[in-house]
This record gives structure tokens, C-alpha cells and sequence, in this order.
């Protein structure tokens, strides 16, 4: 196997067991899943992030809609919306692009999705069914991480792996995951000492902090596996947490950005709107 952990071809290869799947379901004369992804705005990172969301369901055969709001709604009247959406029987997956405008309760608001809906396991509910490694939709990101390392047939069992980043979205959740793995997880951030020597002794490292080339050779062993989690624009560039030139050279497998992490959000949260509608159908 190569160095470099590929996450498009690891996508494609999960869209192909999504299509097979709708379109046994479509033989069937059964519906395939429905997913309303909620815009409040125009805010550009989630606009690009909503019409991904479209091209990729579409592509999959799912029945996808855009609810587009002003980003002066009253908070009264979005939660309206999401109650109906609840109750309806034809939605399967309902998204809430965030982060949300000022004056909005978000936490409010998330949590009133409901959990059998909640396909990117933001309310409480469903963190608690996570932390508690009770079945539950498994958020896209951290999930993706999990999967880029299993189907590249790394074992995860007894592994020593390092969390650099501590955010709800990313760092906890996905230290979470690899707990209920049975890996040995230690959780860094910008207080823990000693880092590089910490990064040293571990099998895996998970980086997820949004500071652009960060991790270095400096922090790493021939033995690394390297999962970059980190997005941001250096030079007109996307660009990851790990100064991949460098590292790449050094490590057993890494990464790459883009081209790794982010190249599966979106099919598994379609993934887990095809679990939703079996959830709904029984």
C-alpha cells in the first residue's frame, strides 16, 4: 500500500455502496432518503457547503432540498420550520448549516432537531448517545477520520493516538471514537507541554487545529500515521495543519489536504441518511 492515505478514492468507493443501495430501493418501488439542509444567511463557507451537499445527494440518487432563509428570521419562526420538518414523514436527514447569524439561540435551535433526523449528530442527544457509545448518527468529520484509518486497514486496537485539538466538532468527538476502538487516546492543546515529544511516542496523530502547517517533521517518527484535519488559505491555498512536504518524507502514511479528511464529509452524511430512512421505515 502507498504512503499516502487517499480519501477520494476511499469517497468513490463508499458512493458506489450508497448508489447500489438506492437503487435496489428504487427496484423495490421504495423512496430513497430525503435530506432538507437549512441555510440561514449567506454566509460563504456554508453556501459552498450547501451546494456540495446537492451535487453529491443528487449524484447518489437522494432527494435533496435547500431551505434558504433570511438571515432576519425570527428565531420563533425558524424553529417553526424545523418542527415541521420533524414531522414530516417524507424527511429522513435534516442539516443546520452553522455557524448560525448573531441573535440566534444555537444551541436552542439545534437542539430542536429531532434526534432520529439529526443526521450530523449536533443536538445533545445524540453527543450523549456518542460519548456513551450507544448506537447513534456518527458525526461526519470525526467519522471520517475513523474511516480514512479503517479502510486503509490500520488497526485502531491498542494504538497510541494523539488528539491535537480539543473542539466539540473534531477534537472530543473523534477522541470519543477512537476510545470506543480501543485505542489509547491522549487530547492536546495549546496548554499541554512538552507536544513534540508527546506527537513522538504516538502511532497515530490526529491534528485539528486550523493553524496552517503546523505540525512539522520535528513532531513526528518513521512509524507516524498522520491524519490532517486542518483547512485554511495560506497563499491562495488550501492548506493543512501539518507541513506536509516535510513530514510526508518522514512517516509511514499521512493525508493529504485537500484530497483526505474533507473528501468524505459530505458522502457519509449521505451515508447516514440512508440509515435514517431505515431508522424512519421501522
Amino acid at each position: 500500500m502507498g504512503k499516502i492515505i487517499n480519501g477520494k478514492e476511499i469517497s468513490n468507493d463508499i458512493k458506489e455502496e450508497i448508489k447500489e443501495y438506492i437503487l435496489k430501493r428504487k427496484e423495490l418501488g421504495l423512496r430513497p432518503p430525503k435530506i432538507v439542509s437549512i441555510l440561514v444567511g449567506n454566509d460563504g463557507g456554508s453556501v459552498y457547503y450547501i451546494n456540495n451537499q446537492e451535487k453529491v445527494a443528487l449524484s447518489l440518487g437522494c432527494n435533496f432540498e435547500k431551505l434558504l432563509l433570511n438571515e432576519d428570521i425570527l428565531e420563533e419562526e425558524l424553529l417553526k420550520k424545523i418542527e415541521l420538518l420533524n414531522s414530516d414523514k417524507e424527511v429522513d436527514g435534516i442539516i443546520l448549516q452553522l455557524p448560525l447569524p448573531k441573535g440566534l439561540n444555537e444551541k436552542k435551535i439545534i437542539n430542536t432537531i429531532s434526534p432520529t433526523k439529526d443526521i450530523d449528530c449536533l443536538t445533545y442527544i445524540n453527543q450523549g448517545k456518542l460519548f456513551c457509545n450507544e448506537k447513534t448518527y456518527l458525526p461526519c468529520t470525526p467519522n471520517s477520520i475513523i474511516t480514512l484509518l479503517e479502510r486503509s486497514n490500520i488497526e485502531l486496537e491498542g494504538k497510541n493516538v494523539v488528539v491535537i485539538g480539543r473542539s466539540n466538532i473534531v477534537g472530543k468527538p473523534v477522541a470519543q471514537l477512537l476510545l470506543n476502538k480501543n485505542a489509547t487516546v491522549t487530547i492536546c492543546h495549546s496548554k499541554t507541554r512538552s507536544l513534540k515529544e508527546v506527537c513522538k511516542a504516538a502511532d497515530i496523530i490526529v491534528v485539528a487545529i486550523g493553524k496552517p502547517k503546523f505540525l512539522t517533521d520535528e513532531y513526528v517518527n518513521s512509524n507516524s500515521i498522520i491524519i490532517d484535519v486542518g483547512t485554511s488559505s495560506l497563499n491562495g491555498k488550501i492548506t493543512g495543519d501539518v507541513d506536509f512536504e516535510k513530514v510526508e518524507q518522514i512517516v509511514e502514511k499521512i493525508t493529504p489536504v485537500p484530497g483526505g479528511v474533507g473528501a468524505l464529509t459530505t458522502t457519509l452524511l449521505i451515508k447516514n441518511s440512508c440509515e435514517a430512512l431505515e431508522n424512519n421505515e421501522n
